[in-house]
């Protein structure tokens, strides 16, 4: 099971060029990123051009690039390029123009246009789009044709089934794209079944007044469990929400906590219109001070219009405190944690965003486990590449890329861990009667792999060698 993810963005290279740093990708530098989108033009010339998963703090300048520096690769042509958080992007000067950004454009709610504080008019758009800030170019970048949306849902298809997933996520995928999904899995073009959280922000309102209902979403094996409320940022983009500021100065600023996408009052009455419409909520919430508003939200809501069976899901939950987690054990609140962070940030987390206290223990899968808060573990591909094992293998050894132990307190068992990307992955979307554990009654989704991942030395290096869904073998490996 994909616990969380945004299902098929791992096929956006049918249309953008990956800009991904080590140890994923090869870019290191402001001018290779460049080079790979000029490159990329030219074999795609008409259109927006788009690059996806940059780093800024992989690059060598350490720093985001900048409208500026896009320029130089087209003054004419819009240019975007996708942070690797998902919550910012950079565009040129064209895209600016297409999206109507200027000194005189305010910031949207819970978003923000970074200005070019070292120019003359200190109002002027450097580029950088922040959070909300994002949305009107994020639906220019993905207005694609049938052809393009069609040939990236058959690469991710491919690659989920090749690494061993038969239930898919996405976890916020704009309605355009998440529509062809279940004609796909209706005509056998997509065998992977898909759990689809449609934005709040598109479709929140028709479920506020009652005009829509999740399952008007659903078709063929695409179920709708769930609606999405992205309540803040990104640690690694600075705009994740804090109660205390982050551990190196961001801007020089030694105060800043980032910032909620939805704020507070916001929050509670988006809430509390969908648990009195009976709408199960997943709240998108990486610092603590937002799942804080989001516990408090759900605390809420729930005394005016009970539901013991909603399971309110809070995504990535990176930043959850103790107090927090015991919190979540009385309002029968379950987590998905980016447990595989500790291994792509873990050493920034802890020399730049959160410092070594905190850092030891984001993703606290163990303090969920003692509470006894069930929780999952997911991948947000493709924000990282979709490799279920791991997600398996990070909450049991929480190594970094040096191979440092980032929170040892914080380990679970593999057994524990396995549960995390199975059974209790299909529990939070209510599919645990169907799937998730090998039962008889069960539907056959299954996978085969090369050896066992409880006695494996390193579980990464464990292949799959059958896929099946339904008892139907959907990827076969060639063994020799």
């Amino acid at each position: 099971m994909d616990a969380h993810g945004h299902f098929p963005g791992s096929g956006q290279t049918a249309f953008t060029v990956d800009l991904n740093s080590p140890p994923i990708g090869d870019t290191e530098s402001i001018p290779e990123l460049l080079e790979k989108l000029r490159a990329f033009g030219e074999k795609r010339p008409d259109g927006w051009l788009i690059g996806s998963n940059y780093d800024d703090t992989l690059l060598s300048e350490k720093r985001h690039p900048t409208r500026d520096d896009l320029d130089l690769v087209s003054a004419t042509r819009p240019i975007a390029i996708v942070h690797v958080s998902g919550h910012l992007m950079v565009v040129n000067s064209a895209a600016l123009a297409e999206l109507h950004i200027d000194e005189t454009t305010p910031d949207p709610e819970g978003g923000h246009i970074v200005r070019d504080l070292s120019s003359a008019d200190q109002r002027r758009p450097n580029g950088i789009l922040e959070d909300p800030a994002t949305h009107h170019a994020r639906d220019k970048t993905l207005d694609l044709s049938v052809s393009d949306a069609w040939q990236m849902t058959k690469l991710a298809t491919a690659e989920y089934l090749k690494y061993g997933v038969t239930t898919a996520s996405a976890g916020g995928m704009p309605t355009a794209i998440a529509s062809l999904l279940g004609p796909m899995s209706t005509y056998n073009q997509m065998p992977l079944r898909v759990a689809l959280f449609p934005f709040f922000d598109e479709v929140g309102a028709g479920l506020l007044s009652g005009e829509l209902a999740l399952d008007e979403f659903a078709s063929g094996r695409v179920i709708v469990p769930r609606v999405k409320i992205i309540a803040d940022g990104s640690i690694q983009g600075f705009t994740g929400y804090l109660s205390q500021p982050y551990h190196r100065p961001y801007k020089g600023d030694a105060d800043y906590r980032g910032y909620p996408s939805v704020l507070r009052e916001a929050l509670f009455e988006q809430v509390e219109g969908l648990y009195r419409q009976r709408v199960q909520v997943a709240i998108h919430g990486n610092g603590d001070a937002s799942i804080e508003d989001a516990l408090d939200a759900i605390e809420i809501a729930a005394s005016k219009y009970p539901w013991p069976e909603a399971r309110p899901l809070i995504i990535h939950a990176q930043m959850t405190r103790k107090d927090q987690i015991d919190r979540m054990a009385a309002l029968g609140v379950t987590p998905s944690f980016f447990a595989a962070h500790t291994f792509f940030w873990g050493d920034r987390h802890a020399s730049i965003f959160m410092g070594p206290q905190r850092a030891a223990n984001m993703s606290p899968a163990k303090w969920a486990q003692d509470a006894g808060v069930r929780f999952s573990s997911h991948m947000d591909t493709p924000v990282t590449p979709m490799r279920p094992l791991q997600a398996v293998w990070s909450p049991v050894e929480r190594k970094t890329k040096t191979d440092v132990v980032l929170g040892s307190d914080q380990r679970i068992n593999r057994m524990s861990a396995l549960r995390a990307v199975t059974i209790d992955a299909a529990w939070q979307v209510f599919m645990d009667d169907d799937i998730g554990s090998i039962e008889p009654g069960k539907l056959a989704d299954l996978v085969v792999l090369s050896g066992s991942p409880l006695t494996a030395t390193d579980l990464r290096e464990l292949l799959g060698d059958m896929t099946l869904i339904e008892g139907v073998t959907h990827f076969e490996r060639n063994v020799d």
